[in-house]
């Protein structure tokens, strides 16, 4: 008989039945263990997705902890900040004003943007509570003076920047707070005063811009504040001179810059007297020549940038000082020589940067040695190729010349020696008071320099009685006797030099020659006859004037002005004085005026 298979299995049911209920709570209790591991993985999930507190027309990203209210057209701080927010930016608004504790309960905010509002107006202790707060920037507002104590209550501040503002004054003890300060950005303000205790309270302060100003003068009292300042930056002011001790108690400043300021063509030799620097620029300005009084004693300095300054030479053996000098920048300045011997004993100089000038030439022997050199820039120079820029073809060996093959370059680079043109003698002899002049004429490649020496081997100058013209011409003028002798014409460059003598003979006036002329010519005496003419006249008319005013003084009283003259000889002094002698002396008149 056919069973179904709930009859068939019903006796395997019973005794299995045990084992099946067993199985089933076996299962439930994994099902219920899945479930509650579900349960407890979509709860955290939801907690996980929870809207973090983020205030209306802002954009937050809570994984980075950062709330974005920029560019929204706010006109005031919006509120509902989240409390764990670690940066925000209400940068590019319409904010006007901060009031008090404006921020408060953000203790965990890191930095905070309130550049290119309109902020006028920040009231004391705004930012009050924002213990963690490193950056505060508020860049491009309007404010026009930071009250004392708007910034307190920020222990942790390290960057301030309060560039493009319209701030005029630095108040004393404006960052008293701000222990923990390493940069401050102020320039492109105002300012034309900074008090001298406004940096009183910034002992950790490192980095100061001051650019774009209305200071005339270096704020030296503000600035010995910072002790520990290491890098300074004044660009764009309107400083005229950098007197003495500018930079006093910097003695950990190690760069300074001073740019654009046009109106500073003067450094007192001790201007930088007690700083340390390892770099220094001072470019844009209106600097005639190179400071060398005033830093040769920067024996640490390694970067020195003099750029755009009208500078025409580079004296010799004045930069030698500077033992640890690594590079030079001297581009547009103007130059027209660097002297041989203007970089002599640095022996660590590496980059020679004088491009966009008007060099000809600059030879090897301006260096310490040519092999220290790693960078040459003499582009945009009107150089003569010739013999004196042979070394920089050695040294570049191998590498390309624009608009050269390598086998013209030996033919290029040459020189002519300097050579005088006419040697016939030339023997001059004059009477004393003459002028004499010798000539001397060279040419060569590159163009001689052409220098005289006298009969004592000494170089004869562009001034004076004995001088050379810009010609080459030696001129002697009112001739002496004691100039007598052979005057030698040296003429040199790059290749050689060639020398030419010439002689002088000054004959002097005896006076057996009869009588001697006379030692002025007919101006001079002119001149002194007129002076001691009107010298004599002007005594006369005072003395007149004196006895005018003394006649008034005395009334209608009328007085008498006697003036005698008595000679006194030799023969009345005997009649009346009683021999004893007498005879042989000679006594000068005597004038007496009197006035009765």
């Amino acid at each position: 008989m056919h069973m179904t298979g709930y009859e068939k299995t019903q006796p395997q049911r019973e005794q299995a039945g045990p084992k099946m209920l067993v199985e089933a709570v076996v299962r439930w209790g994994a099902w219920s263990t899945i479930l509650l591991w579900v349960g407890v993985t979509t709860g955290a999930s939801l907690a996980s997705s929870s809207p973090w507190p983020c205030p209306q027309r802002c954009n937050c990203q809570q994984e980075r902890q950062e709330v974005n209210c920029s560019s929204r057209h706010l006109s005031s701080a919006p509120e509902g900040f989240p409390r764990d927010a670690r940066r925000l930016d209400l940068s590019r608004n319409r904010l006007k004003t901060l009031a008090r504790r404006q921020f408060v309960g953000l203790s965990q905010l890191r930095e905070l943007d309130l550049s290119n509002n309109v902020l006028s107006m920040v009231e004391v202790e705004a930012f009050q509570g924002l213990l963690g707060l490193q950056t505060l920037r508020l860049r491009g507002n309007r404010l026009k003076i930071i009250p004392v104590g708007v910034f307190s209550g920020l222990p942790g501040l390290r960057l301030l920047d309060l560039s493009e503002n319209e701030i005029l004054v630095l108040l004393d003890y404006t960052f008293r707070e701000l222990a923990g300060l390493r940069r401050l950005e102020a320039g492109e303000n105002d300012l034309v005063f900074i008090s001298p205790r406004a940096f009183v309270g910034l002992p950790g302060l490192t980095e100061l811009n001051l650019d774009r100003c209305n200071l005339t003068s270096v704020p030296t009292e503000a600035l010995s504040q910072l002790q520990g300042l290491s890098w300074l930056r004044f660009r764009r002011l309107s400083i005229s001179a950098l007197p003495n001790n500018s930079f006093r108690r910097l003695g950990r400043l190690r760069e300074l810059t001073i740019s654009q300021c046009p109106w500073l063509d003067t450094l007192a030799p001790n201007s930088l007297l007690g700083l340390n620097l390892t770099s220094l620029i001072m470019t844009g300005c209106n600097l005639s020549s190179v400071p060398y009084a005033a830093i040769h004693h920067l024996v640490y300095l390694r970067y020195l940038d003099l750029s755009y300054n009208p500078i025409s030479t580079v004296r010799a053996h004045l930069l030698g000082d500077l033992l640890r000098l690594r590079e030079l920048h001297l581009v547009g300045a103007g130059l027209l020589r660097v002297e041989p011997g203007a970089f002599r004993g640095l022996a660590h100089f590496r980059l020679l940067n004088v491009s966009s000038n008007r060099l000809s030439t600059l030879e090897e022997g301006a260096f310490h040695s040519v092999g220290n050199l790693v960078t040459l820039r003499l582009d945009r120079n009107p150089l003569a190729c010739d013999c004196r820029l042979l070394w920089v073809v050695l040294k570049v060996q191998g590498r390309e010349f624009r608009g050269f093959s390598e086998a013209d370059l030996p033919g290029l680079f040459t020189c002519r020696p300097a050579r005088i043109l006419n040697r016939k003698p030339q023997e001059v002899r004059v009477e004393e008071g003459h002028t004499v002049l010798f000539s001397c004429k060279a040419d060569g490649d590159p163009v001689p320099v052409m220098s005289w020496l006298t009969p004592q081997h000494t170089p004869v100058s562009q001034a004076g009685r004995i001088r050379v013209l810009p010609n080459g011409m030696l001129e002697v003028r009112y001739a002496q006797v004691q100039d007598s002798g052979t005057y030698l014409c040296v003429a040199s460059n790059a290749a050689g030099n060639q020398s030419f003598s010439v002689g002088l003979h000054v004959r002097g006036f005896s006076s057996s020659s009869g009588p001697r002329p006379y030692p002025f010519d007919a101006k001079t005496l002119v001149i002194a006859v007129t002076m001691g003419f009107l010298s004599f006249l002007s005594s006369v008319v005072i003395c007149f004037i004196f006895m005018f005013f003394w006649s008034q003084s005395k009334g209608q009283l009328k007085h008498t002005a006697t003036i005698d003259f008595v000679p006194r000889s030799s023969a009345g002094a005997g009649r009346h004085g009683g021999g004893g002698g007498g005879g042989d002396r000679f006594e000068t008149g005597r004038f007496t005026m009197k006035l009765i």
